[in-house]
């Protein structure tokens, strides 16, 4: 059977890309396409595959992808698929507006909806310059209008959460399978001592929400180490003599910091969210906002607690009560429960549920 593989953009090795890689091992004779590459900073498993890139390589390349973002559309349909009998595209931008092949079977794993024009929009339009915003309110609407179509395109969708399953039926009107996505976790291991700090890691983008961790450390005067790229002047600003910013980390450092803080800070809402189970791996607890994927990851009074006020105040409330009320449990439970997110759990889900969605028509399986 020959496979295509269709990624929104690979320019570095996150979420989405782990997905990729583990797809990589199912299909390792699977072509890639994706819309630009920056090869030196994917993996030597991906880079393995034949990698066709769009029109968008050549006039913007890396460095400007994302300012393109109206002409995607274009750059996707401009693939020729044909003779593909099975396409797999892994979504979190606009990667399933390929054009099919006839009689292909193509499988979405969606990671997310396009963020930035459905639930997120607000937030991303209101975080870029006059221009910017602009361009954004004349594109959105016909970028939605053609998210919508191209969803048809699409046989079988794979949500990488129930969270994102509801919101594939709210902006699609389509049913999603869940299958939860890889999380590579071998590397984590528990720390026989503890230290006084909480955590926050990640890319820091305004829907992570890092500012209510800062601001409710600061006020309550607790250790608070952030890790991830995009601490802005303004976020620096909130934060006392108690916080600290670490910017990228390599990956040694990121370990020691997941095995050895008190517990992370999650106050953001994630489609799913692959920090806490990294975290868990390493034996420590979360304390996080009770919506989105956390919900499906994180077990109230045994690997984490929830809170349900998305606010400084919420979290101030929840960090206290974690201090007073959390029961230690032993690392070994934590580590057991997500294990049951490996990567090696994800492969064998995929496999067994595309054999079942390649066999069987979309009538007799949605």
């Amino acid at each position: 059977m020959k496979v295509a593989l269709v990624h929104y953009w690979l320019v570095g090795m996150r979420g989405g890309e782990k997905v990729l890689e583990a797809l990589c091992d199912l299909y390792p004779d699977a072509d890639i396409f994706t819309l630009v590459c920056d090869v030196d900073a994917i993996s030597e498993k991906i880079r393995r595959h034949r990698i066709t890139t769009s029109f968008l390589q050549k006039i913007g390349g890396v460095r400007h992808y994302q300012k393109m973002l109206p002409l995607m559309p274009y750059a996707l349909e401009s693939f020729d698929l044909t003779g593909y009998e099975l396409i797999i595209s892994v979504e979190a931008g606009p990667a399933k507006g390929i054009i099919p092949g006839p009689g292909a079977t193509h499988i979405c794993y969606c990671n997310s909806p396009m963020r930035y024009i459905w639930d997120l929009y607000p937030q991303y339009r209101a975080s870029v310059g006059p221009l910017a915003r602009a361009v954004m309110s004349l594109t959105a609407p016909s970028l939605r209008q053609w998210d919508v179509t191209t969803s048809a395109r699409v046989d079988h969708f794979i949500a990488n959460s129930a969270y994102v399953a509801r919101r594939i039926e709210r902006y699609y009107r389509r049913s999603a399978h869940v299958v939860h996505p890889p999380v590579d976790l071998p590397r984590f291991r528990a720390a026989a001592q503890v230290d006084d700090y909480y955590l926050c890691a990640g890319q820091i983008t305004p829907y992570k929400k890092v500012d209510l961790a800062v601001e409710a450390c600061t006020r309550l005067g607790r250790r608070l180490v952030v890790i991830g790229s995009g601490a802005t002047p303004a976020l620096r600003r909130l934060a006392g003599p108690t916080v600290e910013f670490l910017g990228p980390v390599d990956d040694a450092t990121m370990v020691h910091h997941f095995s050895h803080c008190k517990a992370l800070l999650y106050p953001g809402i994630e489609d799913f969210g692959i920090v806490p189970l990294e975290v868990m791996a390493s034996g420590r607890p979360v304390i996080a906002f009770a919506q989105g994927g956390a919900l499906e990851t994180i077990v109230e009074g045994r690997t984490g607690l929830f809170f349900d006020d998305q606010s400084v105040g919420g979290l101030m409330e929840a960090i206290e009560r974690f201090e007073a009320e959390w029961e230690p449990v032993m690392p070994e439970v934590l580590q057991a429960h997500a294990r049951g997110f490996d990567t090696g759990v994800f492969k064998a889900r995929m496999a067994e549920l595309i054999g079942l969605l390649v066999n069987a028509s979309p009538q007799m399986v949605d």
